[in-house]
């Protein structure tokens, strides 16, 4: 399991203030809830980027003020001009206490329904799970090999061992859908075969004339 290490401060100041002063700095402010206590903390604006600008679900070391911290990040808050981290809420995971997360899906396996001309539409990114902190993991496979065209694959299908999967079990993952070729082919074959059924004999050759 990839895991980022954060380096950090302990935070003093509060308010709008003090907050643009950080940013100001290239510092961005964190808390760290659900351990013992609730830890404010600082750290550089860089030191977030593996863990927000990518689709991966990552760990979460963060020292502060030599004390560390075993976290998942638990929500952000973007510039909504700059699209520059604001603040970051880190949830700490403690052994016995189950930790809800949304967990990437992987597909793997080319779809029998694409093999046969048909195309893959994926509906989900991640699913919503309840585990404990020592199952978590990077991703959640699922098998698309025996997906035919106009199959779904739903929530309720994904095996996922010491999850609680806390979306809809009937929602879609991912399906097959015809294409526009493959519709064409599919209603020009009768339309020929009909043709050909229709057309006329060809006539016997006239019998020879009688000498």
């Amino acid at each position: 399991m990839k895991t980022v290490t954060i380096e950090g401060q302990l935070r003093t100041g509060t308010g709008k203030k003090a907050t643009r002063q950080l940013r100001s700095q290239g510092l961005v402010p964190g808390v760290i809830y659900g351990g013992s206590k609730e830890v404010n903390f600082q750290a550089p604006a860089l030191a977030f980027k593996p863990l927000v600008y990518t689709s991966e679900f990552q760990l979460a070391n963060i020292s502060v003020n030599g004390q560390s911290y075993q976290c998942i990040l638990k929500d952000i808050q973007l510039d909504t001009v700059s699209d520059k981290l604001n603040h970051a809420d880190f949830l700490e995971l403690s052994e016995s206490k189950k930790v809800i997360a949304n967990i990437p899906l992987k597909f793997t396996g080319v779809a029998a329904g694409v093999k046969a001309g048909g195309r893959l539409v994926t509906k989900m990114k991640t699913l919503k799970i309840k585990t404990l902190p020592q199952y978590l993991q990077e991703n959640i496979e699922v098998d698309l090999t025996d997906l035919e065209i106009n199959e779904n694959v739903r929530v309720e299908d994904v095996k996922a061992e010491h999850y609680e999967v806390l979306n809809s079990p009937r929602i879609p993952i991912a399906s097959v859908v015809m294409t526009r070729q493959l519709k064409q082919e599919e209603s020009a074959a009768p339309a020929a075969g009909g043709a050909a059924a229709k057309a006329p004999a060809a006539k016997a050759p006239a019998a020879a004339a009688k000498k």
